[in-house]
Parts: C-alpha cells; structure tokens; sequence
C-alpha cells in the first residue's frame, strides 16, 4: 500500500494568493526584511501595479520573464506580479556564471529579464542583452535603462489584469545539473496552487506565524515555503544572505515562529559566538531538508534551543514531499510522514510494493507535480508512470508509516556487494568536533566493486587528526561502511544549490583514479 498524507480541498488561487492577510490585517505588516517593511494592503496594490506595467512593456501572458536576483523582498513582489499577469517566473540561481545565464535563457525563451545591477557585467557577457525585450535592472541609477523601482511605482494603466487557465505555466525552476544540463523544471497555476496548498496545512500555517525561509527565494524550496506561508496570512521575513550577520539581527528583530534552512547553514549559524538560546524562544518549529540532517547538528542544536530540528523532503519537480509533522512524533533522522495531497510508493527492484523496513525506489503521486520539463517531452516521459514520478531516491518505511531517506539509487555505493548510503558516512565523520563537511562518493575498485572515499574539510583552529584516525572513529559508529580512503579539501565543492557538490568529487575521484592508472 502506497503512504499517503491527509487530503486538500482546493489549490491556493495564486492571482488572489494575498486575500486572507488582507481579509485579517491588511495595514499589519506582511513582507519583511532589515531593510523594509511592507503591509499586505501595499503588497497586494505594488504588485498588482507591477503586473500591469509589465504588460505595458509588450509581455503576454504565457511569456516567460527570467530573473537574476539574491534574497530581496523586491523579487517577490516581482514574483506576484507575475502570477497577476499570467507571465512565467523563471528564476535563475544567483551564482549562475555567463554561459550558465545562456543555456537557462536559450531553454526558457524568455522574453526579458530582472537582473539586479550588481550583475551588469554579467548580463553584459551573456546573451541576456540580445532578448526581445532586453533587461530590468534592480538598484540602477535614475536614466539608466529599465528600472525595477520605476516600473514598482509608476502609475499603471486602467484595466483588468488576465485570469490564467489553471493549466497555463506559472513558473520554470532549473534543476542543479548533477547529472547534466539543467533542465526547466514547469509548474502551472494548478500545480503551485496545490503546492502552497500543501504546505500551508502540513506546516500548520496561521496568521499568526513568522515565516523565516533562510534559502533563496530563487530555489524552489524557500519560494515555496514563503508563498504557503502568505497564503495562510502568516508573515514573511526575507534574509538577503544566510550568514550570522544578517540572520542574527533579522531573527532578534522579526521573531519568527517557523525557519527553514539547509544544515550546513543551520550548523554555521548556531556556533557563532554571538548565537544564543534566546535568539530561538519565537521559533515553534526549525525544519531542514535538502540533505541529510547530520546527528551532531541535532546534538549541538536541541544543547543550544531545547528544541529539535525537524528533518523533511522535496523536489523541484513536485514541491515539499513529508515532514516531520509540526504537532506530532519527531523521529531523528528519519524525513517524517507524506505532506498533505502526497502519496509515496516504495518499490523494491521487481516493480512491487517494499514491505515495511525494506529499502525501495521512492515513486511520488500528487496534484502538485511539474507539467514536465520545458521543451523536453522524452525528458518528462521518463520520469512519469502511470501518474506517478520517479524520484530516483532509495527510501524505506517504518511500522509507523515514517519515511527514512537511504540516498540517491546513482548515489549509493556497492562494495563487496552491500548497498552503502553515503548520507550515513557523512553523518558519522560529522560527529568528530574536528570536521566542518564531509561528502563521501564510491571510487572504483577490481576487488571490492567500489571503495567508499570521504572527502574532509576541518573547522579552522583545530587539532586534526590523521586519516586513519577518521577511519576508525567512522568505523566505530558505521562498521564496515567506513571509508577506506580520506582525502583533506581547504574548501568543499558546492552546487548551485549550496549542497555538497558530489558530481564534482566524483570528477575528482576519477582524475585521481586515472592518474594511479
């Protein structure tokens, strides 16, 4: 039997994504970050402007309107002005180099582009300056082009802004590019409304509540969060970056209820000097997800707040898939139950149902999966069965229906014919107070199949301990899925998305594997 979670009744409107904190508190506060404050009234009038001056530009509903922006409260008045005006958000993570920003543009078409002026002689070196209608610039100077704050304030021309069709395209969102180009991941206005939808009820969402998406809004985890939680007339607070320095202050000053956050910012933040316990008595709950929540993050964190971080699951192609519930059970380590409007499928290598305790392939059901991948069909098609989408991740079920995360099938590594999950390596080299991050990729071997090799990088002023010591403290919490080999990194490789890069370690491995040959 697949395992799924209580039902929905009816998909956020995404045009009218704002009424109930109109409806409540209209003059309260509603965007927030330390350099503005914006009522849901004025929130609900700009981005309503916004969308009609956009049109005015010569955008049509359906095209789709790229953006190169970090965490500003700005970009997500842009992004409702998008969904006011039937245009595609099409957000491009904001590390995107020049040939990055070209192969996004080229796959999405787009028509135009938010580029903030810090990134001038980016968009200047990128194919960005040839599109139909050229580039806004967030932070320009007066007379210098297209101004965003312009178009924010300009008196918009008198009419009615369109209605999409649920089925029309509302937003594409790129995947990493792990395991090749990135592709454009498309959601409609029905499949964001179910998405905000879902994580309204399964995170419990109230107008009372703080929301705190400590990750950029660019990816689809922080824009799904901050969208659910202002759908329910919750505030939202947005951090420009995710270090100490900002989220300190913003924390003390906006006490949020509910943060999400990916762990290795989440174990950066809390072992600053200047975090304390106090920062923490709003929050009623803490939630991480994109990697695997290491044990010593949840040591170090209930020591520090008394509460404990809540683990989940999700992916750019269906939204934020099971949690931790926020008013029931938290078990450790494993992703908790299926969100609301998720059913998940186990399957072991025969197509079958996994018996409870047994890992399997993960297949997910839900209203709120993408429509496909932008101008790829084959793509899309291999993905989906039967309505149901191939999550590639290895998974098991408990007798309570709690979901335990065993890694990626093209991530596990097979030595000496046991399946070993790189996540609990990981989390185990993380319990030694000497190492700051740990990615562990499988090497190649004629005897074993493939060796487990962890790559270590130390936190600065520590005593470090030799490689074989590593070994044998993993081997004392994981046996035999140690790793034979530790490689020492000044710096470890992320992806664009901020999580550990094992594509990249894996390239390493290789050119180490072909230079001993």
């Amino acid at each position: 039997m697949p395992h799924s979670g209580p039902a929905l009744e009816q998909p956020v409107q995404l045009s009218k994504l704002l009424q109930v904190g109109l409806k409540i508190h209209a003059n309260e506060p509603a965007l927030i970050s330390l350099e503005d404050t914006w009522s849901w009234a004025d929130l609900e009038e700009t981005s309503s402007r916004l969308a009609a001056n956009y049109l005015t530009l010569g955008l049509k509903p359906g095209d789709r309107v790229a953006s190169l922006m970090p965490n500003r409260s700005a970009l997500i008045v842009h992004y409702l002005a998008c969904f006011k005006a039937g245009l595609v958000a099409t957000p491009l993570n904001y590390r995107y180099t020049p040939t990055e920003i070209d192969h996004a543009l080229d796959v999405s078409e787009a028509k135009i582009i938010l580029a903030h002026a810090e990134r001038r002689g980016d968009i200047a070196a990128s194919k960005a300056r040839d599109l139909p209608l050229g580039v806004i610039t967030y932070g320009a100077e007066s007379g210098e082009g297209t101004r965003f704050e312009d178009l924010m304030t300009k008196q918009a021309a008198k009419g009615n802004l369109p209605e999409p069709k649920p089925d029309a395209p509302a937003a594409i969102f790129f995947t990493s590019g792990s395991t090749g180009p990135a592709k454009g991941v498309t959601h409609t206005v029905d499949t964001l409304g179910w998405m905000f939808a879902s994580v309204a009820k399964g995170y419990a969402f109230t107008p009372s509540d703080v929301m705190l998406p400590a990750s950029s809004c660019s990816h689809l985890g922080g824009f799904s969060f901050g969208f659910g939680a202002l759908s329910a007339g919750a505030q939202l607070v947005v951090a420009r970056s995710f270090d100490h320095a900002e989220l300190g202050p913003l924390i003390r000053a906006t006490h949020p209820t509910v943060m999400t956050m990916l762990p290795a910012s989440l174990l950066h933040l809390i072992r600053e000097p200047e975090t304390t316990a106090d920062d923490f008595k709003s929050f009623r709950l803490v939630r991480s997800g994109g990697d695997k929540v290491p044990a010593e993050l949840q040591k170090e964190f209930h020591a520090l707040t008394g509460l404990y971080v809540h683990e989940g699951y999700g992916m750019t192609e269906l939204g934020i898939a099971a949690n931790n519930p926020p008013a029931g059970t938290d078990k450790l380590g494993s992703i908790g139950l299926p969100n609301p409007g998720f059913s998940f499928s186990i399957r072991d290598n025969a197509g079958q149902e996994a018996r409870n305790g047994e890992d399997g392939r993960v297949w997910i059901r839900t209203r709120s999966q993408a429509h496909g991948y932008w101008n790829d069909p084959q793509a899309s098609a291999e993905v989906v069965r039967d309505g149901w989408f191939d999550t590639g991740d290895v998974m098991k079920a408990d007798a309570d229906g709690y979901l335990w995360f065993d890694g990626r099938q093209k991530q596990i590594i097979v030595h000496d014919g046991s399946n070993i999950s790189p996540q609990e390596v990981e989390d185990a080299l993380l319990e030694h107070p000497a190492v700051e991050g740990v990615g562990v990729v499988g090497v190649h071997n004629l005897l074993h199949g493939e060796n487990v090799r962890a790559y270590v990088v130390f936190r600065p002023g520590v005593s470090r301990p030799t490689a074989a010591e590593l070994i044998q403290f993993a081997r004392a919490r994981v046996g035999y899925k140690a790793p034979e080999e530790i490689v020492f990194l000044d710096t470890m490789p992320l992806n664009a998305t901020g999580k550990v890069d094992r594509a990249a370690l894996k390239k390493m491995a290789a050119g180490d594997h072909a230079h001993h040959l």
